[in-house]
């Protein structure tokens, strides 16, 4: 089996939000949480908890989003 993109969980201070899956992606995130803990040893008692660090990955490995996010920044340091 190949390596998965998330390590283990950062216990970090999170931002509370609500939203709503539709039932196949809970279902895959549930069978990630499971995987995952094999993978690290590391139990993970609420799935929603991978849903913060995959998001972070994603947005991390998005090669137009990265540079928009830089032009936007620069963008701003031009309006300062």
């Amino acid at each position: 089996m190949g390596k998965l993109k998330l390590g283990a969980i950062a216990d970090d201070k999170p931002a509370k939000l609500t939203l709503e899956l539709p039932a196949s992606v809970h279902q895959d995130l549930v069978a990630y949480a499971e995987i995952l803990a094999r993978e690290t040893g590391q139990p993970i008692k609420d799935p929603a908890r991978l849903i913060a660090p995959m998001l972070a990955r994603f947005m991390a490995t998005d090669r137009g989003f990265l540079r928009a996010r830089r032009a936007r920044q620069l963008a701003r340091r031009g309006d300062g």
